[in-house]
Protein backbone atom coordinates (compact mmCIF):
# COMPACT_ATOMS: atom_id res chain seq x y z
CA UNK A 1 0.00 0.00 0.00
CA UNK A 2 0.96 3.31 -1.21
CA UNK A 3 2.54 6.00 1.93
CA UNK A 4 2.56 9.93 2.24
CA UNK A 5 5.92 9.94 2.15
CA UNK A 6 6.20 13.14 0.57
CA UNK A 7 2.85 14.35 0.31
CA UNK A 8 -0.55 13.28 1.54
CA UNK A 9 -2.10 11.24 -0.59
CA UNK A 10 -5.69 11.24 -1.24
CA UNK A 11 -8.77 8.14 -1.65
CA UNK A 12 -12.01 7.80 -0.89
CA UNK A 13 -14.23 5.17 0.87
CA UNK A 14 -16.03 3.61 -2.68
CA UNK A 15 -19.51 4.27 -4.09
CA UNK A 16 -19.41 6.70 -6.59
CA UNK A 17 -21.66 8.07 -9.27
CA UNK A 18 -23.46 5.16 -11.88
CA UNK A 19 -24.42 6.23 -15.05
CA UNK A 20 -28.12 6.27 -15.75
CA UNK A 21 -27.96 3.64 -18.28
CA UNK A 22 -25.85 1.47 -15.80
CA UNK A 23 -27.71 1.38 -12.89
CA UNK A 24 -30.88 0.47 -14.90
CA UNK A 25 -29.11 -2.85 -16.67
CA UNK A 26 -27.41 -3.23 -13.19
CA UNK A 27 -31.29 -3.32 -11.60
CA UNK A 28 -32.80 -5.31 -14.24
CA UNK A 29 -30.02 -8.08 -14.45
CA UNK A 30 -30.22 -8.90 -10.68
CA UNK A 31 -34.27 -8.37 -10.51
CA UNK A 32 -34.25 -11.29 -13.66
CA UNK A 33 -35.74 -8.57 -16.04
CA UNK A 34 -34.93 -7.53 -19.43
CA UNK A 35 -31.64 -6.05 -20.28
CA UNK A 36 -29.17 -5.42 -23.04
CA UNK A 37 -27.34 -8.47 -21.92
CA UNK A 38 -24.56 -8.53 -25.05
CA UNK A 39 -24.16 -4.76 -24.44
CA UNK A 40 -23.69 -4.54 -20.80
CA UNK A 41 -20.13 -5.94 -19.85
CA UNK A 42 -18.77 -3.79 -22.71
CA UNK A 43 -21.04 -0.80 -20.95
CA UNK A 44 -19.83 -1.64 -17.68
CA UNK A 45 -15.74 -1.54 -18.54
CA UNK A 46 -16.28 1.41 -20.33
CA UNK A 47 -17.98 2.77 -17.59
CA UNK A 48 -15.51 1.78 -14.86
CA UNK A 49 -12.78 3.41 -17.31
CA UNK A 50 -14.86 6.82 -17.27
CA UNK A 51 -15.56 6.69 -13.78
CA UNK A 52 -11.54 6.07 -12.88
CA UNK A 53 -10.42 9.00 -15.60
CA UNK A 54 -12.82 11.18 -13.14
CA UNK A 55 -10.90 9.67 -10.37
CA UNK A 56 -7.80 11.03 -11.79
CA UNK A 57 -8.92 13.72 -13.19
CA UNK A 58 -10.39 14.95 -9.67
CA UNK A 59 -6.72 14.45 -7.55
CA UNK A 60 -7.78 11.17 -6.42
CA UNK A 61 -4.72 8.84 -5.74
CA UNK A 62 -6.07 5.49 -4.95
CA UNK A 63 -8.80 5.44 -7.01
CA UNK A 64 -11.80 2.03 -7.49
CA UNK A 65 -14.44 0.94 -9.95
CA UNK A 66 -16.92 3.33 -8.12
CA UNK A 67 -19.11 0.07 -7.36
CA UNK A 68 -20.82 0.39 -10.51
CA UNK A 69 -22.00 -3.07 -10.61
CA UNK A 70 -23.29 -3.40 -7.39
CA UNK A 71 -26.98 -1.87 -6.99
CA UNK A 72 -27.30 -2.68 -3.27
CA UNK A 73 -26.76 -4.75 -0.59
CA UNK A 74 -29.30 -7.31 -1.41
CA UNK A 75 -28.30 -7.81 -4.97
CA UNK A 76 -24.79 -7.70 -3.88
CA UNK A 77 -25.89 -10.77 -1.03
CA UNK A 78 -27.70 -12.55 -4.27
CA UNK A 79 -24.94 -12.18 -6.37
CA UNK A 80 -22.27 -13.90 -4.35
CA UNK A 81 -23.97 -16.05 -1.14
CA UNK A 82 -26.40 -18.81 -1.72
CA UNK A 83 -28.19 -20.40 1.50
CA UNK A 84 -30.82 -18.07 1.77
CA UNK A 85 -34.23 -16.76 0.75
CA UNK A 86 -36.54 -14.10 0.63
CA UNK A 87 -39.56 -13.99 2.96
CA UNK A 88 -42.08 -12.38 4.12
CA UNK A 89 -41.24 -9.64 6.87
CA UNK A 90 -42.78 -10.69 10.16
CA UNK A 91 -45.80 -8.51 11.67
CA UNK A 92 -43.97 -5.22 13.81
CA UNK A 93 -46.25 -4.06 17.04
CA UNK A 94 -47.77 -1.36 15.85
CA UNK A 95 -46.39 1.33 18.45
CA UNK A 96 -43.34 3.25 16.82
CA UNK A 97 -42.34 3.43 13.55
CA UNK A 98 -38.98 1.31 13.43
CA UNK A 99 -38.77 -2.66 13.19
CA UNK A 100 -36.92 -4.54 15.10
CA UNK A 101 -32.83 -4.47 14.28
CA UNK A 102 -33.01 -1.28 12.86
CA UNK A 103 -30.24 1.28 12.09
CA UNK A 104 -32.47 3.34 13.70
CA UNK A 105 -32.93 1.27 16.97
CA UNK A 106 -32.08 4.20 19.30
CA UNK A 107 -32.16 7.58 17.61
CA UNK A 108 -35.89 6.88 16.19
CA UNK A 109 -37.10 6.74 20.00
CA UNK A 110 -36.34 10.67 20.24
CA UNK A 111 -37.37 11.38 16.72
CA UNK A 112 -40.26 9.61 15.60
CA UNK A 113 -42.16 12.08 13.94
CA UNK A 114 -38.64 12.40 11.52
CA UNK A 115 -38.43 9.03 10.75
CA UNK A 116 -42.07 8.90 10.17
CA UNK A 117 -42.02 8.55 6.33
CA UNK A 118 -38.93 6.74 6.18
CA UNK A 119 -35.29 7.25 6.09
CA UNK A 120 -33.13 8.96 3.97
CA UNK A 121 -29.64 8.16 2.64
CA UNK A 122 -29.00 11.46 0.37
CA UNK A 123 -29.59 12.13 -3.47
CA UNK A 124 -32.27 13.79 -4.30
CA UNK A 125 -34.47 15.81 -1.06
CA UNK A 126 -37.56 13.54 -2.15
CA UNK A 127 -35.62 10.24 -1.44
CA UNK A 128 -36.91 8.30 0.99
CA UNK A 129 -36.61 4.21 1.94
CA UNK A 130 -39.40 3.35 3.94
CA UNK A 131 -38.53 1.72 7.24
CA UNK A 132 -40.90 -1.54 7.12
CA UNK A 133 -39.37 -3.36 4.27
CA UNK A 134 -42.07 -6.03 2.58
CA UNK A 135 -39.37 -9.10 2.85
CA UNK A 136 -35.97 -9.92 4.46
CA UNK A 137 -33.06 -12.45 3.37
CA UNK A 138 -33.39 -15.25 5.62
CA UNK A 139 -30.34 -18.11 5.74
CA UNK A 140 -32.74 -21.47 5.47
CA UNK A 141 -29.36 -24.17 4.74
CA UNK A 142 -25.54 -23.72 4.34
CA UNK A 143 -24.16 -20.69 3.14
CA UNK A 144 -21.77 -21.06 0.11
CA UNK A 145 -19.93 -18.14 -1.92
CA UNK A 146 -20.91 -18.06 -5.62
CA UNK A 147 -19.56 -15.11 -6.57
CA UNK A 148 -16.21 -16.34 -8.33
CA UNK A 149 -17.15 -14.84 -11.43
CA UNK A 150 -18.29 -11.75 -10.26
CA UNK A 151 -15.42 -10.78 -8.17
CA UNK A 152 -13.23 -11.96 -11.19
CA UNK A 153 -15.19 -9.50 -13.07
CA UNK A 154 -14.78 -6.45 -10.66
CA UNK A 155 -11.03 -7.33 -10.87
CA UNK A 156 -10.88 -7.00 -14.48
CA UNK A 157 -12.65 -4.56 -15.41
CA UNK A 158 -10.72 -1.95 -12.59
CA UNK A 159 -7.26 -4.24 -13.93
CA UNK A 160 -8.31 -2.92 -17.36
CA UNK A 161 -9.02 1.12 -16.84
CA UNK A 162 -5.62 1.17 -15.11
CA UNK A 163 -3.75 -0.67 -17.50
CA UNK A 164 -0.29 1.22 -18.45
CA UNK A 165 -0.62 3.29 -15.14
CA UNK A 166 1.31 3.13 -11.67
CA UNK A 167 -2.01 4.58 -10.11
CA UNK A 168 -3.16 1.90 -7.37
CA UNK A 169 -6.29 0.33 -7.34
CA UNK A 170 -8.63 -0.72 -4.02
CA UNK A 171 -11.79 -3.11 -4.57
CA UNK A 172 -14.13 -2.88 -1.79
CA UNK A 173 -15.84 -6.13 0.02
CA UNK A 174 -18.05 -6.49 2.56
CA UNK A 175 -17.38 -7.56 6.29
CA UNK A 176 -18.96 -10.79 7.90
CA UNK A 177 -20.92 -8.73 10.64
CA UNK A 178 -22.26 -6.44 8.11
CA UNK A 179 -23.44 -9.19 6.02
CA UNK A 180 -24.72 -10.31 9.54
CA UNK A 181 -27.33 -8.06 10.12
CA UNK A 182 -29.17 -7.83 6.54
CA UNK A 183 -29.15 -11.74 6.25
CA UNK A 184 -31.11 -12.95 9.29
CA UNK A 185 -30.12 -16.52 10.39
CA UNK A 186 -32.48 -19.66 10.48
CA UNK A 187 -30.42 -22.08 9.94
CA UNK A 188 -27.02 -21.86 12.04
CA UNK A 189 -27.48 -23.00 16.01
CA UNK A 190 -25.84 -19.65 17.08
CA UNK A 191 -24.50 -16.24 16.43
CA UNK A 192 -20.73 -17.28 16.56
CA UNK A 193 -21.44 -20.11 14.23
CA UNK A 194 -23.20 -18.08 11.77
CA UNK A 195 -20.76 -15.57 11.43
CA UNK A 196 -17.93 -17.37 11.32
CA UNK A 197 -19.71 -19.35 8.15
CA UNK A 198 -20.06 -15.71 6.53
CA UNK A 199 -16.64 -15.44 7.23
CA UNK A 200 -15.38 -18.28 5.63
CA UNK A 201 -17.43 -18.15 2.70
CA UNK A 202 -16.09 -14.11 2.15
CA UNK A 203 -12.63 -15.70 2.83
CA UNK A 204 -12.63 -16.43 -0.99
CA UNK A 205 -13.76 -13.25 -2.34
CA UNK A 206 -11.20 -11.33 -0.11
CA UNK A 207 -8.53 -13.90 -1.58
CA UNK A 208 -9.90 -13.06 -5.00
CA UNK A 209 -9.21 -9.15 -4.40
CA UNK A 210 -5.90 -9.85 -3.42
CA UNK A 211 -4.45 -12.07 -5.50
CA UNK A 212 -5.91 -9.59 -8.49
CA UNK A 213 -3.49 -7.06 -7.38
CA UNK A 214 -5.45 -4.37 -5.69
CA UNK A 215 -5.62 -2.90 -2.31
CA UNK A 216 -8.67 -5.07 -0.46
CA UNK A 217 -11.02 -2.76 1.02
CA UNK A 218 -13.30 -4.14 4.53
CA UNK A 219 -16.28 -2.29 4.67
CA UNK A 220 -17.63 -2.64 7.69
CA UNK A 221 -20.37 0.21 8.71
CA UNK A 222 -22.79 -2.15 11.02
CA UNK A 223 -19.27 -2.06 13.77
CA UNK A 224 -20.45 1.41 14.91
CA UNK A 225 -24.14 1.35 13.55
CA UNK A 226 -24.67 -2.00 14.88
CA UNK A 227 -25.13 -0.29 18.19
CA UNK A 228 -28.64 0.94 17.02
CA UNK A 229 -29.15 -2.28 16.43
CA UNK A 230 -28.90 -3.21 19.57
CA UNK A 231 -30.62 -0.66 21.90
CA UNK A 232 -30.59 -2.72 24.80
CA UNK A 233 -26.82 -3.24 25.04
CA UNK A 234 -24.88 -1.29 27.62
CA UNK A 235 -21.45 -0.20 26.02
CA UNK A 236 -19.76 -3.31 28.03
CA UNK A 237 -22.13 -5.42 26.14
CA UNK A 238 -21.69 -3.95 22.87
CA UNK A 239 -17.86 -4.47 22.80
CA UNK A 240 -18.64 -7.96 23.69
CA UNK A 241 -20.88 -8.64 20.66
CA UNK A 242 -18.73 -6.06 18.10
CA UNK A 243 -15.34 -8.27 19.40
CA UNK A 244 -16.82 -11.52 18.32
CA UNK A 245 -17.18 -9.78 14.82
CA UNK A 246 -14.01 -8.65 14.69
CA UNK A 247 -12.78 -11.93 15.45
CA UNK A 248 -14.61 -13.76 12.91
CA UNK A 249 -13.38 -10.60 10.23
CA UNK A 250 -9.68 -11.63 11.21
CA UNK A 251 -10.61 -15.53 10.72
CA UNK A 252 -11.54 -14.37 7.07
CA UNK A 253 -8.15 -12.66 6.40
CA UNK A 254 -6.21 -15.35 7.50
CA UNK A 255 -3.05 -15.69 5.39
CA UNK A 256 -4.26 -12.56 3.38
CA UNK A 257 -0.95 -9.74 3.62
CA UNK A 258 -1.52 -7.12 6.02
CA UNK A 259 -0.37 -4.48 3.77
CA UNK A 260 -2.70 -5.23 0.65
CA UNK A 261 -5.36 -4.01 3.55
CA UNK A 262 -7.33 -1.64 4.40
CA UNK A 263 -10.49 -1.62 7.13
CA UNK A 264 -13.29 1.13 6.22
CA UNK A 265 -15.74 2.15 9.20
CA UNK A 266 -18.74 4.15 9.70
CA UNK A 267 -21.73 5.22 11.79
CA UNK A 268 -24.14 4.06 8.45
CA UNK A 269 -24.40 6.43 5.78
CA UNK A 270 -28.35 7.71 6.72
CA UNK A 271 -29.32 11.17 7.02
CA UNK A 272 -30.71 12.24 10.40
CA UNK A 273 -29.68 12.98 13.88
CA UNK A 274 -26.88 10.39 15.09
CA UNK A 275 -27.62 11.42 18.68
CA UNK A 276 -26.75 7.95 19.38
CA UNK A 277 -23.89 7.02 17.70
CA UNK A 278 -21.61 4.77 19.71
CA UNK A 279 -18.03 7.14 20.26
CA UNK A 280 -15.47 6.12 18.68
CA UNK A 281 -13.33 6.02 21.78
CA UNK A 282 -15.43 3.76 22.79
CA UNK A 283 -14.61 0.94 19.90
CA UNK A 284 -11.18 2.34 18.95
CA UNK A 285 -9.40 -0.20 20.18
CA UNK A 286 -11.56 -3.20 18.57
CA UNK A 287 -11.17 -0.77 15.40
CA UNK A 288 -7.35 -1.53 15.68
CA UNK A 289 -7.19 -5.40 16.14
CA UNK A 290 -8.35 -6.01 12.63
CA UNK A 291 -5.53 -7.27 10.65
CA UNK A 292 -5.42 -4.41 8.60
CA UNK A 293 -2.53 -1.38 7.42
CA UNK A 294 -5.00 1.11 6.78
CA UNK A 295 -7.85 2.31 9.13
CA UNK A 296 -10.50 4.41 7.00
CA UNK A 297 -12.63 6.09 9.74
CA UNK A 298 -15.79 8.68 9.55
CA UNK A 299 -14.43 11.72 10.96
CA UNK A 300 -15.77 15.32 9.27
CA UNK A 301 -19.23 15.17 10.52
CA UNK A 302 -21.07 17.37 12.71
CA UNK A 303 -20.96 14.21 15.25
CA UNK A 304 -17.54 13.22 15.22
CA UNK A 305 -15.65 15.94 14.04
CA UNK A 306 -14.60 16.09 17.28
CA UNK A 307 -12.86 12.50 17.55
CA UNK A 308 -9.58 13.83 15.92
CA UNK A 309 -9.18 14.30 19.87
CA UNK A 310 -9.31 9.96 20.73
CA UNK A 311 -5.84 9.97 19.12
CA UNK A 312 -3.86 11.82 21.29
CA UNK A 313 -4.47 9.66 23.82
CA UNK A 314 -4.92 6.06 21.69
CA UNK A 315 -1.38 5.44 19.80
CA UNK A 316 -1.85 4.39 16.20
CA UNK A 317 0.18 1.35 15.88
CA UNK A 318 3.59 1.07 14.12
CA UNK A 319 3.36 0.94 10.29
CA UNK A 320 -0.54 1.83 10.62
CA UNK A 321 -2.34 4.28 8.39
CA UNK A 322 -5.04 6.63 9.29
CA UNK A 323 -7.78 7.62 6.55
CA UNK A 324 -9.83 10.18 8.70
CA UNK A 325 -13.07 11.49 6.42
CA UNK A 326 -12.28 15.44 5.69
CA UNK A 327 -15.08 15.15 3.12
CA UNK A 328 -18.16 14.07 3.65
CA UNK A 329 -21.72 12.71 2.28
CA UNK A 330 -24.08 14.14 4.89
CA UNK A 331 -24.32 17.18 2.97
CA UNK A 332 -23.97 18.89 -0.43
CA UNK A 333 -21.63 21.56 1.48
CA UNK A 334 -18.71 21.59 -0.98
CA UNK A 335 -15.56 21.49 1.71
CA UNK A 336 -13.00 24.45 1.43
CA UNK A 337 -9.55 23.60 0.42
CA UNK A 338 -8.37 25.79 4.04
CA UNK A 339 -10.52 23.17 6.02
CA UNK A 340 -9.36 19.77 4.47
CA UNK A 341 -6.02 21.18 4.72
CA UNK A 342 -6.67 22.09 8.93
CA UNK A 343 -8.26 18.59 9.44
CA UNK A 344 -5.47 16.76 7.92
CA UNK A 345 -2.35 18.73 9.45
CA UNK A 346 -4.59 18.29 13.05
CA UNK A 347 -4.08 14.58 12.39
CA UNK A 348 -0.27 14.78 10.90
CA UNK A 349 0.43 16.59 14.03
CA UNK A 350 -0.79 13.56 16.46
CA UNK A 351 -0.16 10.36 14.16
CA UNK A 352 2.86 11.43 11.70
CA UNK A 353 2.50 12.90 8.29
CA UNK A 354 3.56 9.88 6.79
CA UNK A 355 0.69 7.92 8.22
CA UNK A 356 -2.25 9.84 6.91
CA UNK A 357 -4.44 9.80 4.16
CA UNK A 358 -7.20 12.30 3.21
CA UNK A 359 -10.13 9.92 2.83
CA UNK A 360 -14.32 10.48 2.55
CA UNK A 361 -16.74 10.05 5.47
CA UNK A 362 -18.62 7.36 3.25
CA UNK A 363 -18.98 6.98 -0.54
CA UNK A 364 -20.54 9.46 -1.99
CA UNK A 365 -22.04 7.64 -5.16
CA UNK A 366 -25.78 8.39 -4.57
CA UNK A 367 -25.64 10.25 -1.06
CA UNK A 368 -25.35 13.76 -2.10
CA UNK A 369 -27.61 15.85 -4.81
CA UNK A 370 -25.79 15.40 -7.97
CA UNK A 371 -22.78 13.84 -9.53
CA UNK A 372 -21.22 17.16 -9.88
CA UNK A 373 -21.24 17.44 -6.18
CA UNK A 374 -19.13 14.24 -5.91
CA UNK A 375 -16.06 15.79 -7.52
CA UNK A 376 -16.04 18.78 -6.60
CA UNK A 377 -15.42 17.31 -3.45
CA UNK A 378 -12.82 15.52 -4.46
CA UNK A 379 -11.16 18.16 -5.79
CA UNK A 380 -11.80 20.25 -2.75
CA UNK A 381 -10.01 17.76 -1.06
CA UNK A 382 -7.02 17.29 -3.33
CA UNK A 383 -6.73 20.88 -3.03
CA UNK A 384 -6.65 20.56 0.64
CA UNK A 385 -3.93 17.96 0.58
CA UNK A 386 -2.04 19.83 -1.41
CA UNK A 387 -2.07 22.93 0.79
CA UNK A 388 -1.77 20.64 4.00
CA UNK A 389 1.41 18.98 2.39
CA UNK A 390 2.96 22.07 1.61
CA UNK A 391 2.99 23.31 4.69
CA UNK A 392 4.18 19.76 6.53
CA UNK A 393 6.62 19.33 4.40
CA UNK A 394 8.00 22.65 4.12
Amino acid sequence: MKRSTDRILTTHAGSLPRPDDVREMVTAKSENKSYNESGFEPRLRDAVAETVQLQRQSGIDCVNDGELAKSNFSNYAKERISGFESQPAPDEPSSGVAPRDSIIGRDVKDFPEYFADGISYGGPPSRRVPLRSREVLVVTGPLQYIGQAAVQADVDRLKEALKGTDVEGFLPAVAPGTIEHWLKNKHYPSDEAYVYAIADIMHQEYKAIVDGGFVLQIDDPDLPDGWQYHPEMSVSDYRKYADLRIEALNHALRDLPIDRIRFHTCWGSYHGPHRYDIRLRDIVDLVLKVKAEAYSIEASNPVHSYEWQVWEDVKLPEGKILVPGVVGHYSDFIEHPELVAERLMQYARIVGKENVQAGTDCGLGGRVGHPSIVWAKFQAMAEGAKLASQRLWR
